[in-house]
């Protein structure tokens, strides 16, 4: 059974920078995007968190 790493913090404490550290020493690690049902905001791109 595969197992979930949550990686959840305020704003700008390095969740990206971590969770591309991880991939790159881990290669069978899979990121996963959040998703939302709300409409999307002015600023917001696809692919992006």
């Amino acid at each position: 059974m595969a197992k979930v790493l949550i990686i959840a913090g305020p704003s700008a404490v390095g969740k990206s920078t971590l969770a591309e550290e991880l991939l790159r020493l881990y290669p069978s690690f899979t990121l996963l995007r959040s998703a939302t049902t709300r409409p999307p905001r002015g600023d917001g791109k696809d692919g992006e968190y």
